[in-house]
């Protein structure tokens, strides 16, 4: 069995273990990690060996701590890391080169409609009927996207959304609100299936997922990191932060969005807590702009966008495709029976 973990932000992990009446029998880690001392390696090796294939991340992790010498340093890794890889081989995981990717950056559609993509495509990758695919968002006006489970009254200010032209929408993952006004954010959507994140926790689900996008900040001159559950940050402060829907079928929609350039003033006219998430991004007037990728890269956002998609290919190999006009018409359909409904926008008043 053969099961890799690519640490965000740090080193690949790989294991190569077998499994004899239910314990690992033969266990060997590799990578591009640093390790010392050197001979640290057979002590990690040695602690997985005679574990149950049951085991679990924290009990591997647990084990490989308490062989390990004093003073041992591991660096771009960590025992969890290699836990994390065993219980991918243990269960069979996919990886990034198991696919033949796709990246999808088509002409703007209204907000509703890229809504019903992510859920149109989330649904034929998990039924196997489209291969797995980065799709950038554009959108022909501005909106305000709130998150599954927010509630209408408490997160928008009708007044100041028509005031300012954005229009309300709900979509299907959870998460706080998208303000998507022109040219100012950048979004994409990850459409998956189940398997390439199977052994991962939750949480570590969203890290792994983007840490292609933490290569690709990196190549346009930010230093990016991870944090918390689903937040993308600079050393300057909080980019963006990313969301997920898993559906029954298997498949899984991972999408994100990073602030090119939003207007704070406006975030606390349109959002009744657009002061609290201007404070979250490090700023303090209501007046300043909230730019970090705009401000930190000096680069039009269509620049970054399209370094974004080259790192991208670059590390999976992904071709340019587009969505098909069956899959259009099936969004279509599912705007007009489900998110341009009032039973869906107010389902949480």
């Amino acid at each position: 069995m053969h099961g890799e973990y690519k640490v965000p932000g740090g080193k690949l992990v790989v294991v190569d273990l077998e499994v004899t009446d239910g314990r690992i029998s033969e266990f060997a880690l590799a990578g591009d990690f640093f390790l010392e001392p050197d001979d640290a390696l057979g002590d990690i090796n040695a602690a997985v060996l005679g574990m149950p294939d049951t085991a679990e991340v924290p009990a591997i992790a647990s084990a490989i701590r308490r062989a390990l010498p004093e003073g041992a340093q591991l660096i771009g890794f960590t025992p969890e890391a290699v836990g994390t890889a065993t219980r991918r081989a243990l269960v069979t995981a996919s990886t990034w080169s198991d696919f033949a990717w796709e990246i999808v950056d088509d002409p703007a559609v209204s907000p509703l409609m890229n809504l019903a993509l992510d859920e149109v495509l989330t649904s034929r990758v998990g039924a196997g009927r489209r291969t797995p695919t980065l799709r950038i968002w554009e959108w022909d006006r501005s909106a305000v996207v709130i998150g599954s489970f927010q509630s209408y009254r408490n997160e928008v200010d009708p007044a100041g959304a028509e005031k300012h032209g954005f229009e309300v929408v709900r979509r299907i993952s959870g998460g706080g609100a998208m303000l998507m006004g022109a040219e100012q954010i950048i979004t994409y959507s990850l459409y998956v299936p189940a398997s390439l994140v199977a052994g991962l926790t939750f949480a570590d689900s969203y890290a792994y997922l983007d840490d292609w996008v933490l290569q690709a900040l990196e190549s346009v001159g930010i230093r990016a990191t991870y944090q918390g559950l689903n937040d993308i940050a600079s050393p300057e402060g909080k980019i963006g932060g990313a969301a997920q829907k898993r559906l029954a079928n298997g498949g899984i929609l991972h999408h994100a969005t990073l602030s090119y350039d939003i207007d704070g003033e406006v975030m606390t006219e349109v959002l009744r807590i657009g002061r609290e998430k201007l404070s979250d991004k490090g700023t303090t007037s209501a007046a300043k702009r909230v730019d970090p990728l705009r401000s930190q890269t000096g680069m039009e956002r269509r620049a970054i966008i399209d370094a974004f998609m080259d790192v991208f290919a670059r590390l999976t190999g992904a071709t340019r495709g587009s969505i098909t006009p069956e899959e259009y018409a099936e969004a279509e359909e599912l705007v007009r029976t489900k998110f341009d409904t009032d039973a869906w926008l107010h389902r949480v008043p």
